[in-house]
């Protein structure tokens, strides 16, 4: 395969409405509970996304912003401190993904959460708690309002108003220049991966794959 077959598209920016979701510590177990980490693949876990905070134990309702018809097209998480903490789960920002989020603005990340999130091609975008509480106060009033997010800027636009962000910056050169993707920049380079495989004495011609057709 060679460099070409594989197009990673770059992350420049992201936009949507957005969702709140309150509180500080929040963690992977509390995103996807560990009973549904059992899947084979990712597909089908955006239903089960803090599952434990929107169902009771008879699968009713409870009150929580993912449940609430004015969210359910939202593809822009604001949350505060801390956020992805626990377990180094990558089905955290997978659920969270394939619930709709596109992105995250929060006080802080847990940072084996935001690489995951990272490998997703998903940003995730920090600025100050007070920042953050008036974000999150415009979101809950205007659920259909539009965020707009500049990775490379490290801005985000809403309201008729642009706010300062700060992106990390390997995060940021990942994503704007489209190189996020590390399993496909390997399979991109399968060539020069099985070279250097060759080359490493504690690595056996069995254990290298074949070039793919």
């Amino acid at each position: 395969m060679s460099g070409t077959d594989v197009d990673i598209p770059e992350v420049d920016s992201a936009s949507g409405s957005g969702v709140p979701i309150r509180g500080n510590d929040i963690d992977t177990d509390q995103i996807i509970p560990a009973r549904f980490m059992k899947v084979v693949t990712f597909d089908g876990l955006g239903e089960f996304a803090f599952f434990d905070l929107r169902f009771d134990e008879n699968d009713d309702l409870k009150e929580h912003p993912m449940n609430e018809e004015r969210f359910q097209d939202s593809s822009v998480m604001v949350v505060n401190s801390n956020f992805g903490c626990g377990s180094s789960r990558e089905h955290a920002p997978q659920a969270l993904m394939r619930w709709g989020i596109d992105a995250l603005i929060g006080e802080s990340f847990a940072e084996i959460f935001a690489g995951n999130c990272l490998a997703l091609g998903i940003p995730t975008v920090t600025a100050d708690s007070e920042t953050i509480g008036e974000l999150q106060e415009w979101v809950e009033a205007n659920p259909d309002g539009e965020l707009e997010i500049d990775v490379e800027a490290e801005t985000v636009t809403y309201g008729g108003q642009t706010i300062d962000v700060t992106v990390d910056d390997a995060q940021r050169k990942a994503l704007v220049e489209g190189v996020w993707d590390t399993t496909a920049l390997m399979k991109s380079n399968a060539g020069e991966v099985r070279k250097t495989a060759r080359d490493l004495p504690y690595v056996t011609d069995e254990q290298i794959p074949d070039a793919a057709d």
